[in-house]
């Protein structure tokens, strides 16, 4: 399997999305426990969303998914 070598700004961008889907995940975790009644909706930072696009929109990946995708698959395969 080839190995990406992403610039500074590709690598940031994929790091800010993996911090973003990993606090997205949490978020809703966290609203799915306890009993029905007593649930609260997933709150996200807006810092963490906030950081993830201006982090794409640095590497020149706003608006081009595509692309940030194939990256972040070449760069983390897992994810």
């Amino acid at each position: 399997m080839p190995t990406a070598v992403l610039t500074d700004r590709e690598r940031t961008a994929v790091q800010a999305y993996l911090r973003l889907l990993h606090t997205v995940r949490a978020a809703f975790g966290d609203a799915a426990g306890g009993p029905p009644y007593d649930r609260r909706p997933p709150v996200v930072p807006p810092t963490v969303l906030a950081e993830a696009e201006q982090a794409l929109a640095d590497a020149g990946l706003a608006g081009n998914e595509e692309e940030f995708f194939r990256l972040l698959h070449s760069w983390f395969p897992d994810r």
